[in-house]
């Protein structure tokens, strides 16, 4: 969804301008629009405390209100909406220590797992992913914030799955979407977010040279940053 982020108050129901139509001929519509709507999230385009309507975002995408009611209840389960009863979809808000709570768990998870893949000298399949990682930093680098954070997805989520572990990869995909990075939209300048798109190259350095203890620190700190760029005022 590339279209520019909703304005609204919180309880107030807004349209969103989410981008180009979902063509209604796609198998699987009803997944094609959780997915946008997901992209819209973590792009920070539909805020935290706004009401949005199911017909409103329909009729943007170019399909019938079900797939997007349908869509937007599956979202609900996972806890990124609210369902108000003859209103519409509530975006889920998320407070200073669910992200503090969602970084921790994550660190948990995703450094012994980094750590453990540079142990067992998986340096050839590391590799693979360079070219995302450098489409990582061309993207900072250009403030595509929306290209930013689909790159930045899958890296890490291709990364993690190198541990053959369906549900760990899982897990933290899910994490991420509670999150959302909205604090991305209001960084005055780019150079946290390049920065903080640098540290995947240097991340997969550790990996492919077998260096367990950097790739364990270097995952700690990454992590950190992120939470870093989500807070206005960051911990120390």
């Amino acid at each position: 969804m590339r279209g520019e982020p909703v304005r609204g108050e919180p309880g107030r129901v807004e349209p969103c301008d989410a981008g180009p139509a979902v063509p209604a001929t796609r198998q699987n519509l009803r997944e094609q629009v959780a997915q946008a709507l997901r992209d819209a999230l973590v792009a920070g385009e539909m805020r935290p405390g706004v009401v949005y309507s199911a017909p409103a975002l329909a009729a943007r995408f170019g399909v019938s209100a079900t797939p997007v009611r349908e869509a937007m209840l599956d979202l609900a389960k996972e806890g990124l909406f609210e369902a108000l009863r003859n209103k519409g979809f509530r975006v889920a808000e998320v407070s200073e220590r669910d992200l503090d709570e969602i970084i921790e768990i994550r660190r948990l998870i995703e450094a012994p797992t980094v750590a453990r893949l540079a142990r067992e000298g998986r340096a050839a399949e590391a590799e693979e992913l360079r070219p995302l990682a450098r489409e990582i930093v061309a993207a900072a680098a250009r403030g595509d914030l929306l290209a930013y954070v689909a790159a930045d997805q899958r890296f890490h989520l291709a990364l993690l799955g190198l541990s053959g572990n369906a549900r760990l990869v899982e897990t933290v995909r899910d994490l991420r979407a509670r999150a959302r990075l909205y604090g991305l939209r209001g960084l005055p300048d780019t150079r946290m977010l390049v920065a903080s798109a640098r540290e995947h190259l240097d991340l997969l350095d550790a990996v492919v040279r077998g260096d367990v203890p950097a790739a364990e620190r270097l995952t700690h700190h990454h992590i950190q940053q992120v939470r870093a760029i989500w807070s206005a005022d960051p911990p120390q």
